[in-house]
């Protein structure tokens, strides 16, 4: 298979020109690789522009509903869909101008693999949908990555900005399909992008108002091959960017990421931080979250943004991990533009997503907390480090991760672990090394009753004021369908304790 040729130049060239929806996409002959979300959007949208789409997916749409749904809409659009594994095992024989993938899709994939070798460019479906963004007009993107809290960030700042009275969304790996958004009849002021590793392995061209990096960690080293090639595929949040790239002051690693950065002229480096902020910078004033970064003298004069109870909402405690998303969501905000009352209104009217520090109960001066979210020991360790006693429910899939530091770290505020889930040896085992005199209750049970054996166990552990924390550490498929269930058992096994009384 070699790259086809377009009249008027190479495909490269062409594509070279498609920088805007009303540019000519008439005729470009794509190849739309997963039918998910993010590929029914880009088939779609990409047929509709008059280019000459072929889709093609490994599943089944006779055992699948959602892709028999989307691929009977498509064929009714006149796009050619293919489906099941012949049609992912390589190129097809038609010439292709281009390859649009799914993020999920890993560059090894046969299908990529293939169109690499022969020169044909590569998109994802957020490089497309920078693309098909409108000429004139088209709402500046605010872009967020890190391995952990960038849904949570993303939603904080679409909450600030709603509060400034922009017409603002959540998008990207988030929230609506990018692609969807910048198609909308009715234009938005300003767009929240969440972007994935993937989804930045994918792109180039996007060019940001503001972006930032949350933190870098272990994650999705074996989709990127290495934990440099994940760290390079974060950075890439920065290029081009205009305004402001915001990183993380106590993550040296988003700092050299921004160094490396080719930014826009003028673009200015804005770091957060739970300590107090130098100038360039936002991050705690005792209880006060303040700007250095976005006033006038900021040599010597501040911006009050809010304050940590304006974050507490019904939690027994903000935590810290909580307040750095939000100091990172309002420098995000304030490069746009936004006032400092706009970011404390904003704060006040967020509330966290299910299962992200969710207080579920207080029973007997026992806070019951759901972060069944907190999939990888990065994110564990966030929420471990916001209490100071704590009976931590952990165990799943670990996936290989190393649990060890997160262990160690955690060890003096252990009142107690339950354990659950297939990989819970390994972390009774970091247990023994590094918290030896730490109670330890391995929960052998993975049928719908052991997520009660797991509350009665660590209701006895626990004792007045100590907070009680789901925080897995791991996956969850090896007894749950995904951390939304895991929460909800959890949640729902705290509820009949509570109710027994016992």
């Amino acid at each position: 298979m070699t790259e086809a040729t377009t009249e008027g130049g190479t495909p490269t060239d062409r594509l070279a020109t498609l920088t805007h929806r009303e540019a000519d996409w008439s005729g470009l002959r794509v190849l739309v690789t997963g039918l998910g979300v993010s590929g029914f959007a880009a088939a779609d949208a990409l047929a509709e522009h008059g280019a000459i789409v072929i889709g093609v997916d490994g599943g089944d749409p006779e055992t699948n509903q959602s892709l028999r749904e989307r691929v009977e809409i498509l064929r009714v659009l006149d796009i050619d869909v293919r489906t099941g594994a012949e049609h992912v095992s390589g190129l097809p024989p038609e010439p292709i101008d281009l390859v649009v993938t799914s993020p999920g899709w890993r560059p090894d994939q046969p299908v990529l693999a293939a169109a690499a070798a022969a020169g044909i460019p590569i998109w994802g479906e957020v490089e497309l949908a920078w693309r098909m963004r409108p000429a004139h007009g088209a709402a500046p993107w605010l872009t967020i990555t890190g391995t952990n809290g960038k849904t949570t960030t993303v939603q904080m700042l679409t909450s600030i900005l709603t509060a400034a009275g922009l017409r603002a969304i959540s998008a990207g790996n988030v929230g609506t399909p990018i692609l969807e958004v910048v198609q909308d009849p009715q234009p938005f002021d300003v767009v929240a992008v969440e972007l994935s590793s993937f989804q930045l392995h994918w792109s180039s061209s996007i060019a940001p108002q503001a972006s930032a990096c949350l933190n870098i960690a272990p994650d999705h080293v074996d989709w990127h091959g290495s934990l440099e090639a994940y760290a390079d595929a974060k950075g890439k949040v920065y290029a081009n960017t205009e305004i402001a790239c915001v990183y993380n002051v106590d993550d040296p690693a988003t700092e050299r990421l921004v160094e490396e950065a080719d930014v826009q002229e003028g673009c200015r480096a804005i770091g957060f931080t739970l300590g107090t902020p130098h100038p360039s910078m936002v991050g705690l004033v005792e209880d006060t979250l303040a700007d250095r970064a976005f006033v006038e003298d900021r040599r010597h004069h501040a911006a009050e943004l809010g304050t940590l109870e304006d974050l507490r909402g019904d939690a027994p405690t903000v935590a810290p991990h909580l307040v750095a998303n939000a100091l990172a969501a309002a420098a995000l905000a304030r490069a746009h533009g936004v006032p400092a009352s706009a970011v404390r209104n904003g704060l006040r009217a967020w509330r966290p997503e299910p299962h992200r520090i969710a207080s579920v109960a207080t029973v007997d001066d026992v806070h019951w907390i759901d972060d069944s979210k907190a999939t990888n020991p990065h994110a564990a360790a966030a929420s471990l480090g916001a209490y100071e006693h704590v009976v931590w429910v952990a165990g799943g899939l670990l996936k290989g991760a190393d649990v060890d530091g997160l262990v160690a770290k955690a060890a003096p505020r252990l009142r107690a672990v339950v354990l659950i889930g297939r990989d819970r040896a390994q972390i009774a085992a970091a247990l023994a090394r590094h918290a030896p005199d730490v109670p330890v209750i391995d929960i052998d049970a993975s049928d719908t009753g052991a997520m009660d054996l797991v509350v009665r166990a660590a209701a006895a552990q626990a004792e007045p004021g100590d907070v009680v924390l789901l925080a897995p550490a791991a996956a969850s498929m090896d007894m749950f369908d995904n951390y939304g269930a895991r929460g909800d058992a959890f949640a729902a096994a705290v509820e009949r304790y509570a109710d027994r009384g016992e």
